[in-house]
């Protein structure tokens, strides 16, 4: 048995470190055409989950590798795909990941995007980046240079001429033109698909904080924020950006598959903090104002609160009481304009 190699993390520099993957499959994103997948299929290029390596693997068509792969090209032109954002939005950059991918990366490519008000199968296609050289095995980050304040709902990835990509991240603002409301009529103010962030935390050991935001129910517990086991006084954090600033009025905390090691306790504060620089946002949160008090949790069930708070705010501070994990996170309300 052969084991599985997993690619290393990207190093995000800020403009994406503080955005959200437009093209997440879990948010909608869907590879939805291209030129040629002979060797992988392009939805792997879209796959959440870091790029793996399986030595001696083999399927029908050759060598089985984790990411979208074209087979050689013998004619003149190159090798595409397009892909629909699972949240149209303004593009900030790429991650155009080759990991594994070494005598068989495409030398070069490039990124066009089509405004949300066009048309995917015409001729809207505008540059976002130039031609620029890629690498094996490695992540390439590249910023938009030509996307400005355009929403865009898909992208088109070129590659000269042909070869294998394992990942593709689009870094951006989640925009909708249509924020999906509950039975009330109120909007899930912090969902990743409305732009909600994960700004900082204390901890993430075995998930990610920004899987809180996520839609739907997570599929298992690596689908969620989970902290290490604390052995030390105090309890885990983590500070949000809601996507849609205002009123929170009903609080949902989901420990879906967290049976042994949910938090005994949550907690939340918030504020109306939409220009403080997010580096000072980690000290500042331990005063805000309570949303939520202590309240209990319950193993891989959900609970629902009521906010002790009417005021408008930008940010929460989610608390754990003392680590653990869950699985997500709603806050339903009013935006600021409405509440006010």
């Amino acid at each position: 048995m052969h084991t599985p190699r997993t690619a290393d993390p990207a190093v995000l520099p800020s403009w994406a470190a503080r955005a959200v993957n437009l093209a997440d499959p879990r948010l909608g994103g869907e590879a939805l055409a291209c030129s040629d997948d002979f060797f992988a299929p392009m939805a792997r290029l879209l796959d959440p989950g870091p790029a793996c390596f399986i030595p001696g693997k083999y399927d029908d068509h050759g060598k089985w590798m984790d990411g979208w792969e074209s087979r050689r090209k013998r004619a003149a032109g190159h090798d595409w795909c397009i892909v629909r954002l699972g949240c149209p939005g303004r593009i900030f950059g790429f991650d155009l990941d080759t990991s594994f991918f070494t005598g068989n990366y495409p030398p070069a490519a490039s990124i066009e995007g089509c405004p949300a008000d066009g048309d995917p199968d015409g001729d809207h296609w505008r540059a976002l980046t130039p031609t620029v050289a890629l690498q094996g095995n490695r992540h390439h980050l590249i910023e938009a240079g030509g996307a400005g304040d355009i929403v865009y709902s898909h992208v088109r990835i070129n590659i000269f001429p042909d070869g294998g990509l394992a990942r593709l991240r689009v870094y951006g603002q989640p925009l909708p033109q249509n924020p999906q409301t509950g039975p009330e009529g109120w909007i899930d103010l912090a969902a990743a698909r409305h732009g909600g962030r994960a700004v900082a935390w204390n901890d993430a050991h075995y998930g990610a904080a920004a899987n809180l935001l996520l839609p739907g129910r997570g599929i298992d517990m690596g689908d969620g924020w989970e902290t290490r086991r604390r052995r030390e006084p105090g309890h885990d954090w983590c500070l949000i950006a809601l996507g849609i600033p205002g009123t929170v009025l009903r609080i949902e905390v989901d420990t879906a598959h967290f049976k042994g090691n949910f938090p005994d306790r949550c907690s939340l504060q918030a504020a109306w903090a939409p220009t403080l620089d997010e580096a000072a946002l980690p000290a500042q949160s331990q005063f805000w104002p309570t949303l939520l008090a202590e309240n209990a949790l319950a193993a891989d069930s959900l609970r629902t609160f009521i906010a002790e708070c009417d005021a408008p705010v930008s940010h929460v501070r989610f608390n754990l009481h003392p680590d653990g994990g869950v699985s997500r996170l709603r806050l339903w309300g009013l935006p600021a304009r409405e509440a006010r």
